[in-house]
């Protein structure tokens, strides 16, 4: 069962990656005003927080999927 390997292996790297990195920050921006020749934009933070909880259940359903590929095959 070469997809529960794949599936696997993806689903425990990104549980990991979520355990490792507690939140993510990336900026938007936004035009403010326009004025003519003059622009004002406005860069937004915006912050993703990823729970431990959902990442480590992530993490351990990764690691069964990829037990179940490994003993089916």
């Amino acid at each position: 069962m070469k997809l529960f390997i794949l599936i696997g292996a993806i689903v425990a790297v990104l549980g990991f990656v979520a355990l490792l990195v507690p939140s993510i920050t990336f900026f938007t921006s936004e035009r403010v005003g326009d004025v003519g020749f003059f622009t004002i934009d406005v860069s937004r933070p915006h912050t993703m927080v990823l729970n431990p909880i959902v990442g480590g259940i992530a993490l351990v359903a990764g690691i069964v999927l990829l037990v179940l590929g490994f003993t089916s095959s």
